[in-house]
């Protein structure tokens, strides 16, 4: 019964989602202007996207939400208003693909990449199924080592963090994958293999959930270098926009995981992206002194170990504070209830049509 109420939430949010976007596109068409007055109009569409992710409980449904939601859409939606981002196309986009690019973390064909990086990203597009196969398979084998005594507290912790990312990985790419189906739009890569990383510069800007990148470098990292290019210079001013940056993305992760969890922020979580924002800005001004790099043999284990380690100590401890780890377990369980109620009504239902073809 739970489940089947937060289903029917679920489905309330959304379509409260599309109605209010609707009506964001409808601004768009009746004014052409942009700045402070468009963004006025959309103001109350963004509270309510603040809140909408309130109306659930499943760390699944929620967390996807408030990402979808609370993050990308009303950063979008943030752009829009000043005729940037992408929202704000030429020619204009129609409302399908308007819905789809407002909320989800996707592209439109027709978007044509703009460097090396973004060539290459274009080529992956979405992995194989083997590729997710082998990733799902992984966890697997992590689920009956969760509960054994033997198993060392950090190795759990190393196990919750993959298991993060995997989760992350493919739920992304399932509702890439029907968003391109649907509505004729292609996936935004949400993750480059982030375990190649060979900088932490490599690892936040061009590896890992891709689509934040995407959206706060120009929300964020874009006027805040513009504006103190004019005090300290252009060559310096991506480092306090590279720290804000990680700021910003800092407390809008408190946000999700208050959505979740349902508890006063311990601003523990804005502190793992502080250090990372004083960690990327140390590597940024550092290739800018000295242009030798390490080479990528040596680069890449200490990275890994290094965003690896951070995260067990600061970002994973946040996460199960919010009982993520019994909701996971109960959402999973509901969720092989469902898939086996649902063979169930199948096969009788097979078995029905097959008697009554017979007689």
């Amino acid at each position: 019964m739970e489940m089947d109420d937060e289903l029917s939430n679920f489905i309330l949010v959304w379509i409260s989602a599309v109605a209010s976007l609707c009506y964001c596109y409808a601004v768009c068409k009746l004014s052409r202007s942009n700045g402070p007055r468009r963004l006025l109009c959309f103001l109350p569409v963004i509270c309510l996207f603040l809140g909408l992710p309130l109306r659930l409980t499943s760390i699944t449904l929620c967390g996807l939400s408030s990402f979808f939601l609370a993050w990308l859409a009303n950063f979008k939606l943030l752009l829009l208003a000043f005729g940037k981002g992408p929202l704000s196309a030429d020619p204009p986009l129609t409302l399908t693909q308007f819905l789809s690019v407002a909320c989800l973390p996707i592209k439109l064909q027709a978007s044509q990449p703009q460097g090396h990086y973004e060539l290459a990203r274009e080529k992956k597009g979405l992995k194989s199924p083997l590729n997710y196969t082998v990733k799902c398979l992984l966890l697997a084998s992590f689920v009956p080592l969760y509960e054994k005594e033997w198993v060392h507290p950090m190795l759990v912790k190393l196990m919750y963090t993959i298991h993060m990312y995997v989760v992350l990985e493919v739920w992304l790419a399932v509702v890439g994958a029907a968003a391109r189906a649907l509505a004729g739009v292609r996936l935004e890569p949400q993750f480059d293999e982030p375990y190649l990383s060979t900088s932490l510069q490599d690892f936040w800007g061009r590896r890992w959930n891709l689509m934040v990148t995407s959206v706060l470098h120009p929300a964020v990292y874009v006027p805040i270098r513009s504006i103190c290019a004019s005090w300290i210079g252009r060559k310096w001013a991506s480092l306090p926009a590279a720290f804000c940056t990680f700021l910003v993305s800092g407390l809008m992760h408190e946000l999700i995981f208050y959505h979740i969890g349902r508890r006063d922020p311990t601003w523990v979580v804005t502190c793992f992206f502080l250090l990372h924002g004083a960690s990327v800005v140390a590597d940024i001004g550092l290739k800018k002194a000295v242009r030798w790099r390490l080479p990528a043999v040596i680069s890449r284990p200490l990275t890994v170990g290094y965003v690896a380690a951070t995260g067990m100590w600061l970002f994973i401890p946040s996460l199960l504070e919010c009982d993520a780890v019994p909701k996971a377990q109960r959402e999973t369980v509901a969720l092989i209830e469902s898939v086996r109620g649902f063979w169930s009504v199948m096969r009788v239902a097979s078995s029905t049509i097959a008697s009554a073809l017979k007689n």
